[in-house]
C-alpha cells in the first residue's frame, strides 16, 4: 500500500455534488486543493452525458433550472455561452392517448371523457369532506389533494412502475417534498379565474448544447488546471477514523488495461462524501456503532436503465420526453434527445430515442442481455406507435444502480440515526442526493455541496437541511391562457 502526503480536502464522488464542493473550495480559497475520487470512468454521476458512435445521450434527462442564484451562478461561470434555450414539450401517455404535462385541467378531462370526468370531481369533492385525518403515506398526501379517482388515473400506476412497491408503503414527504402546495381546487378556480400565482418557469429551459455532462466534464478540467485532482476508476473501499475523526481513506484504483487494481491511502484534513449512505457506513473503519449500521442497512435504492435507440429517420415525436402510464408496456419514460439538443446526434437525419425502465438490480429486467433489452425497447416504442421496431439501426444500453433513494415506511426512523452520528464527525461532511438520501435535483445537491465547502471555511452551514424553494419544480403552474396545469408526481432528474 503507497502512502501519500496530507492532501486538506478530499472528495468522495465525482458527480454534481462532489465537483461543485471542488469548485466551491477553489473558488473561495487558495490554500484548500481538493482530490476528487469517482469510482467510474466519467464525471457527472446520473447527471453524466455517454457516447455510443457519436450519438450524445443523457442517463435520464436533465433540465437546467433554478431559482438558487449561486448555483445558476456556478452554471454559467463553467459552460458560459455553451448552454442553449429549449422549447419544453412533455407528455403523458395513458389510455392511448396524450395528455398534456403539467397536465392542463380541460385537456386531461377531453380526454378522459364526460362520465369518468365527473367521477373524478364527485370523487374530490368526497374527500374534502371526509379526508384522511393522517397522512402517513404518499397514497394518503395525494387523495386528500386530487381525489381518489384522479389519483388512481395518474398517481397510481406511474408511481409503482417508477418505484416498483405499492405507493402505500411510500412515505408521505416524498410527495410532500416534490409536488407540495397542489390541489385539484385550486387548478379548478385557476382555469375558472385566468388567475397566474406561479410564473410558468419552464415553458422553455437552458440546456448544455453536448448534454449536461459536458457542465460536469469542464468543472472536472477547471479544478484540475487550479491545482486541484480527479482520479476516475477509483474506487473509496474504507473510510478510516479515530473517535470522532476521520483520518484517511483507502482508495482502489481500477486500471483499464484489467491489470490488478492498486490500493491507496489518502489522508486528509477535511473529508466530503456524495456515496451513497449505506454504502459509506459499511466503509467506515471502526465501525460506527451497531444501531447506526443496523439503520444503514434499512436504506433501499432503485436502479435504473436505458436503452437508447437509434432511429433511420428524425424526430418520431416532437416531445423532449414522453411518460409512460399505461401498464401495458414495461417502459417508463421516453426521451426524444434531438429535442434537446441537435448536437447531441452527428446525424440529423436520424433519432436519437431513450427507452427508460426502473428496475431493481438482479431482476429480470436488469439482467436480461444487451440484445434483449435492444429488442424490448423497439417493440414498445411500436407498441406504443412512436415508431417501428424495423425502424431501428442502433442501441446502446446504459445500467444505473441507485439512481434513486427509496422514501419507504423505515427510510426516516433510519435517516434520522444516521444524521445523528454523522453530523458528530468533526471534518467530515456528506451531501448530494445520495448523500443525504434524499430524491432532490441537480442544483439542490449543489447546493448541499457549496454549503460544505464553505463550512469547511469557517460557515455553520446545515448541510442536511437545504432551503430550497420548490415553486421551481412545476408544482403548479397556469398558462398565460386560462388553462391549468397540475404537475403529478413523476421522476424527474
Amino acid at each position: 500500500m503507497q502512502q501519500q502526503k496530507t492532501c486538506p480536502v478530499v472528495v468522495i464522488g465525482g458527480g454534481p455534488a462532489g465537483l461543485t464542493a471542488a469548485y466551491e473550495l477553489q473558488k473561495r480559497s487558495r490554500r484548500h486543493t481538493p482530490k476528487v475520487y469517482e469510482a467510474s470512468n466519467m464525471v457527472g454521476g446520473i447527471s453524466r452525458t455517454e457516447t455510443n458512435n457519436g450519438y450524445r445521450f443523457d442517463i435520464g434527462g436533465h433540465r437546467f433550472f433554478t431559482k438558487v442564484k449561486e448555483v445558476e451562478a456556478m452554471w454559467h461561470e463553467v459552460l458560459k455561452d455553451d448552454f442553449i434555450t429549449v422549447p419544453r414539450l412533455s407528455r403523458i401517455y395513458y389510455r392511448e392517448k396524450f395528455f398534456d404535462y403539467p397536465l392542463k385541467l380541460f385537456n386531461a378531462l377531453v380526454n378522459i371523457g364526460p362520465y369518468e370526468s365527473m367521477r373524478i370531481l364527485l370523487s374530490y369533492f368526497k374527500w374534502q369532506v371526509l379526508p384522511y385525518r393522517k397522512e402517513e403515506s404518499f397514497e394518503q398526501w395525494v387523495i386528500n389533494r386530487f381525489g381518489g379517482r384522479l389519483y388512481m388515473h395518474f398517481f397510481r400506476s406511474y408511481t409503482q412502475k417508477v418505484w416498483g412497491i405499492n405507493p402505500k408503503d411510500i412515505r408521505a414527504d416524498w410527495a410532500a417534498q416534490r409536488i407540495k402546495n397542489l390541489s385539484l381546487f385550486k387548478a379548478v378556480w385557476n382555469a375558472i379565474s385566468g388567475a397566474n400565482d406561479t410564473a410558468s418557469l419552464i415553458e422553455e429551459f437552458q440546456y448544455p448544447r453536448l448534454g449536461p455532462g459536458m457542465m460536469w466534464e469542464k468543472t472536472q478540467r477547471i479544478v484540475e488546471e487550479q491545482g486541484g485532482e480527479v482520479h476516475l476508476r477509483s474506487e473509496v473501499v474504507r473510510v478510516n477514523r479515530e473517535g470522532n475523526r476521520v483520518t484517511s481513506i483507502e482508495v482502489k484504483h481500477w486500471h483499464e488495461d484489467g491489470r490488478e487494481p492498486v490500493v491507496e491511502r489518502v489522508e486528509g484534513e477535511h473529508f466530503i462524501n456524495s456515496m451513497a449512505l449505506r454504502e459509506l457506513i459499511y466503509a467506515f473503519d471502526p465501525p460506527p456503532p451497531p444501531e447506526v449500521v443496523e439503520a444503514a442497512s434499512k436504506l433501499r435504492y432503485r436502479d435504473f436503465l436505458i436503452v437508447t435507440l437509434v432511429l433511420d429517420h428524425a424526430d418520431p415525436f416532437k416531445d423532449n420526453w414522453i411518460y409512460i402510464h399505461s401498464p401495458e408496456v414495461k417502459v417508463g419514460r421516453i426521451q426524444n434527445f434531438r429535442a434537446w439538443s441537435k448536437e447531441m446526434l452527428p446525424d440529423q437525419n436520424t433519432a436519437s430515442i431513450g427507452m427508460e425502465y426502473f428496475c431493481q438490480k438482479g431482476d429480470g429486467l436488469w439482467n436480461m442481455s444487451d440484445e434483449d433489452l435492444r429488442t424490448l425497447a423497439s417493440q414498445e416504442l411500436e407498441q406504443l406507435d412512436l415508431a417501428k421496431a424495423s425502424d431501428v439501426i442502433g442501441a446502446a444500453i446504459i445500467r444505473q444502480p441507485k439512481a434513486y433513494p427509496v422514501y419507504d415506511g423505515e427510510y426516516r426512523q433510519a435517516l434520522d440515526v444516521l444524521e445523528e452520528w454523522l453530523v458528530s464527525l468533526e471534518n467530515f461532511q456528506t451531501v448530494g442526493r445520495n448523500g443525504l438520501h434524499r430524491y432532490n435535483n441537480q442544483d439542490h445537491s449543489m447546493l448541499s455541496a457549496m454549503y460544505a465547502a464553505r463550512n469547511i471555511l469557517g460557515e455553520k452551514n446545515d448541510v442536511w437541511n437545504v432551503n430550497v424553494e420548490r415553486s421551481y419544480h412545476e408544482e403548479f403552474e397556469v398558462d398565460k391562457k386560462p388553462a391549468a396545469q397540475v404537475k403529478t408526481a413523476l421522476a424527474a432528474e
